[in-house]
């Protein structure tokens, strides 16, 4: 061996000093086993929208989402706009129909605008408009779920739930 690997070698000068023992860790307890069930999302509006604009990344022909009066009436907003082909009602289930132009999806894009956290209001002169007029919002009035440009023509303000383009 060269010089150089013995000095590598080497151990160091603390031989003699007696090491500090460690303390024995306990054993991790078993991890509780959580419920297979799928739990209800805070909010279902965001969840339909999700569930829509996932289902036509992925070319699907049909989505369904958990049933409720809210999400019927933005289906049929949907379908009334010709974002969707239609939509069936269960007694538990809203089963949406994709449409597609060709390869590509009616629903180009989809944005939750109030959310639980931060509700966004609209006056019925300030209905805020989405690619020029191209796209439609959803609101919910006091007269129900409407389109920006019903909520004008009726002279209604209200919630902005969504963008969709």
């Amino acid at each position: 061996m060269t010089e150089d690997m013995q000095v590598a070698t080497m151990e160091p000068a603390t031989e003699g000093a007696p090491k500090p023992e460690r303390a024995a860790r306990k054993p991790a307890p078993p991890k509780k086993a959580r419920p297979k069930t799928v739990g209800m999302p805070n909010d279902p509006v965001a969840d339909l929208l999700t569930r829509v604009r996932n289902a036509a990344g992925a070319r699907h022909e049909t989505v369904s989402v958990p049933a409720s009066r809210m999400k019927a009436e933005v289906a049929r907003i949907l379908r009334d706009e010709g974002f969707i082909a239609g939509y069936e009602t269960g007694e538990r289930d809203l089963v949406l129909k994709m449409k597609y132009a060709g390869k590509l999806p009616a629903v180009s894009g989809l944005r939750r605008i109030s959310k639980p956290g931060l509700r966004v209001y609209a006056r019925k002169s300030e209905m805020p408009r989405v690619l020029g007029g191209l796209g439609v919002v959803i609101v919910s009035t006091s007269s129900g779920l409407m389109t920006g440009r019903e909520a004008e023509r009726k002279g209604l303000g209200g919630e902005v739930l969504a963008y969709v383009w």
